[in-house]
């Protein structure tokens, strides 16, 4: 079974300049089936961008998501593991902050993310995860991320 981050994480990251707008964020997670995007700078990352955050912090407050960066919407500074923490620092993580999914990140650089689904086959992860996405998120959560 795997033990750590790097063994069940999705690899590769889509990511968007701070200064993109929603709609291309959203045209990128369409393409690449995907519910959110990493905001990064210099291959750094700054914030993660949802499908849910667009819709919550934009949209539904009449923003145009043609004008709007993707830094003015996104969770800043999101919670993260690396690829070299064990899987339940990952489960522990995400029940914590109630999030479905944390960026891999090394030294600044992201990596990748591990989602709930990629912790499918981690043994008995719904207790673990079983309040997972219902709290309000906390500071550094994200809505949905």
């Amino acid at each position: 079974m795997a033990r750590f981050v790097r063994e069940v994480m999705t690899a590769g990251v889509a990511a968007v300049r701070p200064d993109a707008s929603l709609v291309e964020a959203a045209q990128l997670m369409r393409a690449q089936d995907t519910g959110d995007v990493l905001v990064a700078r210099d291959n750094q990352l700054i914030g993660v961008l949802t499908d849910r955050d667009i819709v919550l912090r934009a949209v539904a407050d009449g923003i145009d998501p043609l004008t709007v960066g993707a830094e003015s919407v996104c969770t800043p500074a999101p919670v993260c593991v690396g690829p070299d923490d064990e899987v339940s620092t990952a489960v522990t993580l995400m029940r914590q902050h109630a999030v479905r999914r944390l960026p891999v990140v090394e030294d600044g650089l992201p990596l990748g993310v591990v989602s709930l689904g990629d912790l499918a086959g981690f043994p008995d992860p719904q207790p673990a995860l079983a309040g997972t996405g219902r709290a309000a998120p906390g500071p550094g959560a994200g809505a949905g991320t």
